[in-house]
């Protein structure tokens, strides 16, 4: 018992002897991370409002206002800590070989975080345009600086990691998607009339964009068919929806004006044996 009351004694002079060597500085130190964490918070805040009223991206302004704080917060403690008489040196000596060291590590998330930047500042394209990118066609959901978020006409959700995008050739159809497809009309019809009745037939449909407006024409003349080409634009997120209506709006368009939708076919003419030319030896 005398024992552990020595060691509790001893403990409670050593605190007793700290406090009173070092109160001002605790004191101090204490204010400093107040006043600090006060002004790193109102920084943030100065950071975030002017962006909204320059009215730039969101995730920027966000990312801006969160590394104006950290970097304040991080000044405010090694001035902390240099109340007590401790050098920092060695502290930010550690840290540069630590960050050093786990830059390896997580170089891909970096790369990411990085590429995520570069499209925020750039805006190649915003919240709402339809992206084709490696690939994949989606309409942007959200743009975050790790990955981009897409969205589908089947309701899916694509995730893409930024640094598949940044340096990638990205094709920006903004709100719409194009629909090309094509039709064949049979020779013996004239092909004004079957456009002007594809057109007709197009503008009834409200889902398909005016502006521009829907080109059709003579894209081909084949073996059995003159092949009208049709192109017009749609909502990204009814994309089928709308072409499998257009395609049958073309089609009771063409029977309405009786034109003919012709099938491939073949003439086979066949030759009599009689007419056929004897085959002389060699």
């Amino acid at each position: 018992m005398q024992k552990e009351l020595a060691v509790a004694q001893k403990l409670y002079s050593t605190v007793v002897e700290f406090v009173v060597q070092y109160s001002f500085q605790i004191v101090g130190a204490i204010i400093i991370l107040f006043l600090g964490i006060k002004i790193a918070n109102w920084l943030a805040r100065l950071v975030i409002n002017f962006g909204d009223k320059k009215k730039l991206d969101p995730t920027l302004t966000s990312f801006l206002g969160s590394t104006v704080r950290v970097v304040t917060l991080a000044f405010v403690c090694i001035i902390a800590v240099g109340k007590f008489g401790i050098s920092v040196a060695p502290f930010i000596a550690a840290l540069s070989a630590l960050a050093f060291g786990s830059s390896f590590a997580i170089q891909g998330p970096l790369s990411n975080y990085g590429a995520g930047l570069s499209i925020i500042v750039g805006r190649p394209f915003v919240v709402g345009d339809t992206i084709t990118v490696k690939g994949v066609t989606g309409v942007i959901e959200e743009i975050r600086l790790a990955c981009t978020i897409l969205a589908t006409e089947d309701e899916e959700q694509i995730t893409i990691p930024n640094k598949h995008i940044v340096g990638e050739i990205i094709q920006n159809s903004y709100a719409n998607k194009v629909v090309e497809t094509s039709v064949g009309i049979s020779y013996d019809d004239d092909p004004r009339t079957a456009i002007q009745a594809i057109e007709t037939a197009l503008a009834g449909i409200e889902e398909i964009c005016q502006e521009p407006p829907p080109l059709v024409g003579i894209e081909s003349f084949a073996d059995s068919a003159i092949s009208i080409g049709i192109r017009y634009w749609v909502p990204t997120k009814k994309y089928f929806h709308t072409f499998y209506r257009g395609n049958l709006a073309v089609h009771q368009a063409l029977v309405s004006a009786k034109i003919a939708i012709p099938f491939p076919q073949h003439d086979v003419h066949l030759i009599p044996a009689s007419a056929q030319k004897p085959v002389l030896d060699a």
